[in-house]
């Protein structure tokens, strides 16, 4: 089975209150300072350059106040990745901070599940709650490459290549999907907001941006079982993802090996 190499890349970070991350009443102070981070996914190897996700670029920053460090685009320039050089794309989910610069791709073929689009494009829009998280302009930059040929739907499970597989999980939206990835320390889940901190699954208390809140605890589960080992799953938006992988020596960049 092939080995790839994984990174993370934190391009951006917001200062929450520790139970705005959390459904369920949680322990210690409700309003201690809790970072969310952004980051978007690189696996590379055997023939391979996979971006899972492409961020938000900094204008959207600005609009909802996020601190913007680096966009993945330069970011994976100081990792010697040019935009160009990335042919296929696979987006966890369309919200505003995992599609947004997808024009910046123009090569890429684009992996989405066929329930996340119908979800972002149908009658749950009319609810200001879910779309809310989403950002209309990044919606139609997708539209335009999925009438251009560019992307690709799927349903569920997908084996994308020998060691690399999509898995739609669903409860943070309807077709949120995670990616495994087969690695010389095992499998690694890209979990995405499946998982948006490693104590949303430990405490199986979710982030409180549900679409199906039965499918979200399913996906806890799913998860573990796909995964190598409970320390290969990775999460969306812990900042404890940088404390636990080594930063790559990269001037300005924020970028963790996972394996």
């Amino acid at each position: 089975m092939n080995a790839y190499e994984v990174y993370a890349i934190k391009y951006a970070s917001v200062d929450r209150l520790r139970q705005s991350n959390f459904l369920e009443p949680v322990d210690g102070d409700p309003a201690a300072e809790m970072a969310l981070d952004f980051f978007v996914w690189l696996v590379k190897g055997h023939g391979q350059l996979l971006l899972v996700d492409t961020g938000f670029s900094q204008v959207s920053a600005l609009a909802r106040q996020r601190r913007f460090l680096l966009s993945p685009v330069e970011s994976l320039q100081r990792l010697g990745v040019q935009a160009g050089d990335i042919r296929h794309i696979a987006i966890t989910h369309l919200h505003y901070d995992h599609a947004g610069n997808v024009h910046l791709f123009p090569n890429a073929r684009i992996w989405l599940q066929q329930r996340e689009m119908a979800y972002a494009t149908g009658q749950c829009m009319c609810d200001a709650r879910q779309n809310h998280f989403f950002a209309l302009d990044d919606i139609g930059v997708v539209l335009k490459r999925l009438y251009a040929g560019d992307v690709q739907l799927i349903d569920g499970d997908h084996a994308f290549a020998p060691g690399i597989d999509f898995h739609r999980i669903g409860g943070h939206t309807d077709g949120l999907q995670v990616v495994s990835v087969m690695t010389a320390r095992g499998r690694v889940v890209l979990a995405s907001d499946a998982a948006h901190y490693y104590e949303n699954l430990q405490q199986r208390n979710p982030f409180p941006a549900i679409h199906s809140r039965e499918d979200m605890m399913a996906g806890y589960d799913r998860i573990e079982a796909l995964a190598g080992s409970a320390d290969l799953i990775i999460p969306g938006h812990d900042p404890l993802v940088c404390e636990r992988f080594e930063r790559v020596a990269v001037p300005g960049a924020h970028i963790y090996r996972i394996a």
